[in-house]
């Protein structure tokens, strides 16, 4: 559980060290693939708490789930619908569903 920790604490020093500034219309699609992302984490530390963990399934869905999130809020740009509204809403439901699933893994109930 360390590990997780340094590498989270390693890469927020280096994020606010590195001056990247995004283009304001990539900031939608951005945050909704990081929406996406944290989710697929989320579901690979529920995954390895309730012991089916499995390293391809976590590495794909990583990266489609972040991608596909990402189109469809690209798609949604260019037919002028706010699709991004919609990742928020699913990620963030789903991600407040495997926390509170972690936490009660981690209490034992």
């Amino acid at each position: 559980m360390i590990y997780p920790l340094i590498g989270l604490v390693i890469g927020l020093i280096i994020g606010f060290e590195m001056p990247i500034s995004l283009p304001q219309e990539y900031v939608k699609l951005l945050s909704v693939a990081l929406l996406a992302v944290f989710d697929s984490v989320l579901g690979g530390v529920r995954a390895a708490k309730e012991g089916h963990y499995d390293n391809q399934i976590f590495i794909s869905g990583f990266f489609i789930n972040a991608l596909l999130a990402t189109l469809l809020c690209y798609g949604g740009e260019i037919i002028g619908i706010d699709l991004y509204f919609v990742g928020i809403l699913v990620f963030g439901m789903r991600i407040f569903q495997n926390i509170a699933i972690i936490r009660r893994l981690y209490l034992g109930k």
